[in-house]
């Protein structure tokens, strides 16, 4: 039988079988091995969970851009969209105060829906 690899993201490489890995893949470009043991680097998790921030208020701002929009052809008060897209903007900061991996899943903003990491 072939033996199965994990590679980290320094490139170390280890068999897979004789290591104790987290409990799910959502950080997995941010692996660190440590002997037999896999961690989660926090500062890679950190921009992995900014990206997937990104990705996600792509498509959560396209209808305040056209509720904007409308608004402004309307005169009617444009604050609420400007402070919902502020939120968005200001999203990629949430988790920037954590110190560990779940500390970083439970920063989702709730401006973003649902938790990903939940």
């Amino acid at each position: 039988m072939a033996s199965i690899n994990i590679i980290d993201k320094d490139g170390n490489k280890a068999e897979a079988s004789t290591l104790t890995t987290p409990l799910n893949r959502y950080f997995r470009d941010a692996w660190v091995l440590n002997g037999l043991v896999i961690s989660e680097d926090i500062d890679t998790a950190k921009e992995i969970f900014k990206e997937t921030i990104r990705q996600t208020r792509v498509k959560l701002f396209e209808p305040l851009d056209t509720a904007f929009m409308k608004a402004l052809e309307t005169g009617t008060d444009t604050s609420a969209i400007v402070a919902s897209k502020q939120a968005l903007r200001d999203a990629t900061t949430a988790g920037d105060s954590a110190t560990t991996i779940d500390e970083l899943k439970n920063a989702w903003p709730s401006c973003c829906g649902i938790n990903p990491y939940a």
